[in-house]
C-alpha cells in the first residue's frame, strides 16, 4: 500500500511527519492491507497562523482494489487528534464498505 502525504505551506512537512503519519495510519488499518493499494493524505490548518477550534483538518483518501475510493475527513483543534479521528473513520467506512461486499459475494453463492 502506498501511502502519499500531503500538507499545507501551514504544517511543517517533512521525513518526520510522514514516518508518523505512516506509523499511524498502519497500525489502524493493518487488516485492509490486503485490500488497499493507495492512501493519499491531506493536512491542513484551516485558520493559517491564527488559534482556533477545530481548525485542524486531516482527509484521507483510499483506493481500493477494483472498487473506487472512500473518503473521510476529520476536524480538530491538533494534527495528531486530527489524524486519529480520520483513521477511525476510515476503518469504520472500510469495513462497512467491505463488509457489504462480501455479505453480497455470500448471498450470491
Amino acid at each position: 500500500m502506498h501511502i502519499q502525504v500531503n500538507s499545507d505551506n501551514h504544517i511543517q512537512g517533512g521525513t518526520r511527519l510522514e514516518q508518523w503519519v505512516r506509523a499511524t495510519l498502519e497500525a489502524a488499518l493493518e487488516r485492509f492491507g490486503d485490500d488497499l493499494t493507495r492512501l493519499e493524505v491531506h493536512l491542513r490548518d484551516e485558520n493559517g497562523d491564527k488559534a482556533g477550534p477545530h481548525d485542524k483538518r486531516c482527509q484521507i483518501e483510499a483506493r481500493l482494489k477494483g472498487l473506487g475510493q472512500v473518503s473521510v475527513s476529520h476536524k480538530s483543534p491538533s494534527l495528531e487528534t486530527a489524524l486519529e479521528g480520520a483513521a477511525t473513520k476510515l476503518e469504520h467506512a472500510l469495513a462497512h464498505q467491505l463488509g457489504k461486499l462480501k455479505s453480497k459475494r455470500a448471498y450470491a453463492a
